[in-house]
């Protein structure tokens, strides 16, 4: 297969230190030697992976009570869950180039690490401001941790099914963790204490990173020279101002109007263009480039892309009005909320199992858009919901249909988002499909909490005679709003999955005659 530039080769170098690992043969009908120690090193990737998502939703449950604990104002409260998004989302891209350049096994090794402290640090805060700074530092590492483990998977399988399976695992964990969280947030805070939900994470990552040690093989991108510092400060500054923006504009409470137009608001939005534009114009013009334009605007990877961040903009927000519904309007227990997540876990590992083995046969278009068109229905289901609905069918129903159409998107989504990207490319490209769904989930729970709330308050309006007895009636209106805009995201992202997502089955089990990927 020709190549486009001279840096489309992929190359990946071995750790030295890794005798016991098969070396790559050279010469024109050389063949990768598979690593025998893959899908061991896959447990350690799925581990790390594992506890990136968990932590986007595990704490969840267990703000009231760290709330309480703490003396967290209302107007601060969001900080437990923005602090841990916006540097997480911010630092992705940075988090995957350091991966290329430096080693995918090294960054994910300290990222292991660093996310143990950090977690630790979390769980003996002694006050709101430690709380906020160790979720912040979660998202440092988790930056880190993110883009290496996907861009291992990639470089460490290359038969076609093989890989399929290790992104079907990926796929199950990065679309049923979340609701994971929610579990095993509602079963630590209720029998434990919420700072469980953090410390749980320190033997874990500490296990993973010395797993790492022995079974994870090294690789890093070659012959690069210099670092993109300026395109590195820029974007992160300029995704965390966006994010922040959206936080910003949220409102502050039921009785409370949303901030788009305020002063405090549009600067912040402001800001987020000035430097975006400037990190395009950077990216356009240095030697070695943070983000390679070709990685951006390649059709394929653009529209996984793009779908991710709309399909996350619905789905994190669904576990926000879901949680807030059983808790608020059916009366749940954390452990209760918990639990009645389960099925959506269930939903997803099924779906991840199932779309692994068609990913050979299917084209990923053929598979995430009716995935999508699933995750809509389910959302619109969710909408009927009234304050006296039960959980069989009006709740499980909807939430099976939505996991399985789930997992039908982020499976073939890390696939297609790393086709051709090559060795040099592969981490910032995973970083990539992960800073799609941050930062989507964290635009979309934003815009769609601004909904749901103006929602409320004008049902409220309406039905002033009722006084508090309309409550219930009042956010669950604004809940199913909610899912109605979730559900057209859904839809915006199947148009965009079947509008540039061409690449075919033959096209992403495709290799050069070293074993490797090219660019397409």
């Amino acid at each position: 297969m020709q190549m486009k530039d001279n840096d489309a080769v992929l190359a990946t170098q071995e750790d030295p230190t890794d005798s016991g690992s098969p070396q790559p043969q050279e010469g024109p009908g050389a063949v990768e030697v598979p690593d025998p120690r893959r899908f061991k090193a896959l447990v350690v990737i799925a581990m790390a992976q594992f506890m990136i998502v968990v932590d986007a939703s595990i704490v969840n449950l267990a703000i009231p009570r760290a709330q309480a604990d703490l003396g967290i104002t209302a107007a601060n409260v969001q900080w437990i869950v923005t602090a841990y998004t916006l540097t997480f989302g911010g630092l992705l891209l940075l988090g995957g180039r350091l991966a290329d350049y430096l080693g995918r096994k090294r960054i994910l090794m300290a990222g292991l690490l660093g996310f143990a402290l950090a977690s630790l640090l979390g769980a003996i805060a002694p006050n709101a401001a430690a709380l906020f700074g160790a979720r912040a530092l979660q998202g440092v590492f988790a930056a880190m941790m993110a883009p290496a483990a996907l861009a291992l998977i990639s470089v460490t399988f290359h038969d076609p099914k093989e890989r399929a399976k290790a992104f079907g695992v990926f796929g199950a964990i990065a679309g049923g963790g979340a609701a994971v969280g929610l579990l095993a947030g509602g079963l630590l805070t209720e029998y434990f204490s919420w700072r469980w939900t953090l410390a749980v994470n320190t033997p874990f990552a500490i296990l993973a990173a010395l797993l790492a040690v022995r079974y994870v093989r090294e690789s890093r991108a070659e012959h690069r020279s210099s670092y993109d510092v300026a395109g590195g400060i820029t974007v992160t500054l300029g995704l965390i101002a966006l994010v922040y923006g959206f936080t910003q504009a949220a409102p502050d409470g039921i009785t409370d109007s949303a901030h788009w137009l305020e002063a405090s608001t549009l600067v912040w939005f402001a800001a987020a263009l000035a430097l975006l534009v400037a990190f395009v114009i950077i990216e356009l013009r240095v030697e070695s480039p943070l983000l390679p334009m070709r990685v951006l605007l390649e059709r394929n990877r653009g529209g996984a892309y793009l779908s991710s961040l709309f399909m996350a903009a619905g789905m994190f927000a669904m576990f926000l009005f879901l949680g807030l519904y059983m808790q608020t309007i059916l009366g749940y227990s954390p452990i209760r909320a918990g639990l009645a997540f389960l099925p959506f876990s269930i939903g997803v590992v099924l779906g991840a199992g199932l779309v692994s083995n068609l990913m050979p046969r299917v084209a990923p278009r053929f598979l995430m858009a009716p995935g999508l068109l699933a995750a809509a229905t389910g959302m619109f289901w969710l909408a009927q919901l009234t304050p006296e609905s039960n959980y069989v069918p009006s709740l499980i129903g909807p939430m099976l249909i939505l996991s399985v159409g789930v997992a039908f998107i982020f499976v073939p989504a890390a696939t297609v988002a790393l086709h051709g990207a090559g060795s040099q490319d592969a981490g910032v490209a995973s970083a990539m499909i992960n800073t799609s769904q941050q930062v989507g989930g964290s635009l979309g729970t934003a815009l769609m909490n601004t909904v749901a709330v103006t929602t409320t308050a004008t049902f409220l309006s309406a039905h002033l005679a009722q006084g508090e007895s309309a409550m219930p009636a009042a956010l669950t209106e604004g809940y199913t709003t909610g899912f109605y805009v979730g559900g057209a995201l859904m839809i915006v992202a199947a148009i965009i999955v079947l509008s540039l997502i061409r690449v075919g089955t033959e096209e992403l089990s495709e290799v050069d005659r070293s074993g490797h990927e090219v660019l397409s």
